[in-house]
């Protein structure tokens, strides 16, 4: 019989019974149990029950055939969780298996070995535990407050800085937010993109029978709102958002198969003026990030220049768009598979390394580079003809932002898309437009890299400590008033210690604490602590309310 070693003690397994391969076992909660045991065909032969008190270490148990127990040094682990490691195989001796078991503090006992009826074991998540939860799908994120659980966890408070930054420099520059559906119709990126889309979408058909899908960007559907209602709003039109996109691809550096983007766009005026307005919005807000030229630089192209340079090659017009594509992989493609492409185009590789050397800008982009010098941001962008943006729908000046070192993907990139809005209106609203989308995953990673997230915790303005529970009342009174007068206020729900309390003031980065207390005379008075500089003030509730400008 085999005995389970749970902080030094053995427990013999009271129950034995043959492994029934077709069905899974799983994970459950039970009342005051959990059932665990391996998935059917990982070579377990037998199953077994056994109970034990139950204790926060990771053990490892040798299955009955192996005729004893093995643990290796113990590992504490946190509690309060409703998750279980998995059990899963971990070596062998002979042709004995080894297994091990984790898990976190439930009360109650843990069983072992009764098989489950719900489906297959849960899959592990990304932080390395198995939940009775599914894990999030891959290429999918969560977004946890700071401080992280893990190295490689999402912050979520990295991603409202973004969110920060990004609002408030677009509405400096007087876009206006709006907002789409997350589910569209899938025609609507087909016309503009192709069936060959298709494959990168996360599209079906709903229970209306409608072919829709998740969009993977923003620009179609602001066209076409645009389309509908733009005799509702003045020229040019200048609108933003920050909306989550999806797109079915492999996952890479950089690229997920979701994220949350930046678009900023401009209807209704051709000038360039636009697209130089368009181009500073980007850069100021990267800096805004605290980046600098020294960080990024935008590189600037025409999809124009590069027309007129294939037509000047006498390049099959049906085949315009094979081009760009090529073009758009120059810099990811071996220069032997570029030149294979470019030679089924009847175009000369050399040619085009020659024209992309010789970076002369038309003139619209010297327009461009004149109005950004003219800003004191002449040090951010450069004429590189690298850059041409896959996409059919552009007709203009484009361009993207890059990190100076190379290390990353791309951090924006737009352009001007003057056709769209007519494409997508059928005729009926011709506008032109230009516009750019920057993503968070590549931006999060590059200003990690740098060093330029700030240090995120609670924020909080202060937190009320109640030592004296017969006060309890009038501290929420004042808990109360301190929100309504816009401050971020916490406070203890339950009786605590006053030491403790004070202890998670400072772990939550509070800046002020506020006591209710008697005086000698048994008059309520309210006492005022500044965390950093230790001033203390005394006095009514109004007191309590106002003191923080002299504290600060």
């Amino acid at each position: 019989m085999c005995c389970f070693l749970a902080g030094g003690r053995g427990f013999p397994c009271l129950e034995q019974k043959t492994h029934d391969r077709r069905r899974p076992w799983v994970l459950v909660k039970a009342a005051s149990s959990v059932t665990t045991s391996p998935i059917g065909g990982l070579g377990a032969t037998y199953r077994y029950r056994y109970s034990i008190p139950f204790r926060a270490h990771d053990d490892w148990i040798k299955w009955p055939e192996s005729g004893g127990v093995v643990k290796p040094k113990p590992m504490i682990l946190g509690k309060g969780r409703e998750v279980l490691r998995d059990i899963s195989p971990v070596g062998r001796l002979g042709l004995r298996n080894l297994w091990r078991y984790s898990g976190f503090g439930w009360s109650g006992r843990i069983v072992a070995g009764v098989p489950g009826s719900i489906g297959a074991l849960p899959p592990r998540c990304p932080c390395g535990f198995i939940s009775r939860h599914m894990e999030c799908l891959p290429g999918f994120r969560e977004f946890y407050p700071e401080p992280l659980p893990l190295k490689d966890a999402w912050s979520c408070d990295a991603r409202n800085h973004l969110f920060n930054a990004w609002r408030q420099t677009a509405r400096c520059y007087g876009f206006r937010e709006y907002d789409g559906p997350p589910l569209e119709p899938l025609e609507l990126y087909t016309a503009k993109s192709g069936a060959e889309i298709v494959g990168q979408l996360f599209n079906f058909v709903d229970k209306g029978d409608r072919s829709v899908s998740m969009r993977p960007e923003m620009t179609p559907t602001v066209a076409r709102m645009i389309a509908a209602s733009e005799r509702a709003y003045k020229k040019p039109i200048k609108w933003f958002s920050m909306p989550q996109l999806f797109r079915y691809e492999k996952q890479q550096r950089g690229r997920l198969r979701e994220h949350f983007q930046l678009n900023c766009d401009i209807f209704g005026e051709s000038h360039v003026a636009a697209d130089a307005e368009i181009i500073a919005l980007l850069i100021d807000v990267l800096r805004r990030l605290g980046l600098d030229q020294q960080d990024f630089v935008v590189r600037l192209s025409s999809r124009q220049a590069w027309q007129r340079f294939y037509e000047s090659r006498n390049g099959d017009p049906a085949r315009a768009y094979e081009f760009y594509q090529v073009i758009d992989k120059i810099e990811r493609e071996k220069p032997e598979i570029t030149a294979e492409k470019l030679l089924a185009l009847s175009i000369d590789v050399a040619d085009v390394r020659k024209f992309i050397e010789a970076g002369e800008p038309t003139p619209e982009l010297q327009a461009v580079l004149d109005n950004l010098a003219a800003r004191g941001l002449r040090d951010y962008v450069a004429i590189d003809y690298n850059v041409i943006r896959g996409l059919a729908y552009y007709t203009g000046v484009v361009f993207e932002a890059f990190d100076r070192k190379g290390e990353f993907r791309a951090i924006a990139g737009g352009g001007r898309y003057d056709q769209l809005v007519k494409l997508l209106s059928q005729g009926k609203v011709d506008l032109p437009a230009l516009g750019f989308g920057m993503g968070d995953v590549v931006l999060l990673e590059l200003l990690k890299s740098r060093g330029k997230l700030p240090t995120f915790n609670a924020g909080l303005d202060c937190v009320v400590i109640i030592e004296d529970e017969t006060l309890r009342a009038e501290s929420l009174a004042l808990v109360q008033e301190l929100r309504q007068a816009g401050r971020l206020v916490e406070y203890s729900l339950t009786p605590a210690k006053g030491d403790k309390q004070l202890k998670r003031a400072l772990e939550l980065g509070a800046r002020y604490t506020h006591w209710v207390l008697r005086d000698e005379a048994g008059k309520v008075v309210y006492r005022t602590r500044h965390l950093i500089s230790r001033c203390e003030l005394t006095g009514d509730l109004q007191s309590a309310l106002t003191t923080s400008d002299p504290l600060r």
